[in-house]
């Protein structure tokens, strides 16, 4: 396919730039230098991209060949080492763009592996690949435990975001640029009502069995 949806392009430079900020954020915490700040940033925003790209078969992958991701994280990166007290000002900085990251490359990820003919499962998986995997990098290269791996809703928002788009696909009822959004919208929600609400996936218990008398 020669050019993908204007809408699937604009909406992943958007979740670029979210996800650099949310790594640049994160990284200028750590006190990292520079050079430091920008890789995780770039990471962050790409690493999810490059996988999924990989996945499909679309090498080598845009993350790497496309210079305008790169600027959009390098103008990322600047505008919050520059800014960064304002930035500190945000709730929690690091999760909300985090979050709008996710939402975007939730839709982008499951909207580009459909439009390169592969079926709604591998759209569903590699939406959520391409939301988890630059924030999983992170955490790792941050020496922090990644968040899907806690018992916070955030695959799950991703998961809900990608299976709309997969299900406004296969249905048709309306136009994309409409599934978009109501994807957008949802998982956004989703995983910002559950930081705001603290809703969390259940977890095992390790309750002892009583002893017998």
């Amino acid at each position: 396919m020669d050019e993908l949806h204007s809408l699937y392009y604009l909406l992943d430079l958007a979740g670029t730039f979210a996800f650099a900020i949310s790594g640049a954020t994160a990284a200028r915490k750590r006190n990292l230098d520079l050079f430091g700040i920008c890789a995780i940033a770039f990471t962050v925003a790409c690493g999810g991209g490059i996988i999924r790209d990989l996945c499909i078969g679309a090498i080598p992958p845009a993350g790497l060949t496309n210079w305008q991701y790169l600027v959009v994280s390098v103008i990322a990166t600047a505008l919050t080492v520059g800014f960064y007290p304002v930035v500190q000002q945000l709730n929690r900085p690091v999760l909300f763009f985090d979050s709008v990251g996710l939402a975007l490359f939730a839709v982008t990820g499951a909207q580009k592996a459909l439009s390169f003919g592969h079926n709604g499962e591998v759209a569903l998986l590699l939406g959520i690949t391409t939301a988890v995997g630059g924030g999983v990098i992170r955490d790792v290269l941050l020496t922090r435990v990644p968040v899907i791996l806690e018992k916070e809703i955030y695959a799950s928002a991703a998961l809900a975001g990608a299976a709309i788009v997969v299900l406004g696909h296969n249905q048709k009822w309306i136009s994309s640029d409409w599934v978009a959004i109501i994807a957008l919208i949802v998982c956004f929600s989703l995983r910002i009502l559950a930081l705001r609400f603290r809703w969390n996936l259940p977890t095992p218990t390790n309750k002892k069995p009583k002893a017998k008398k």
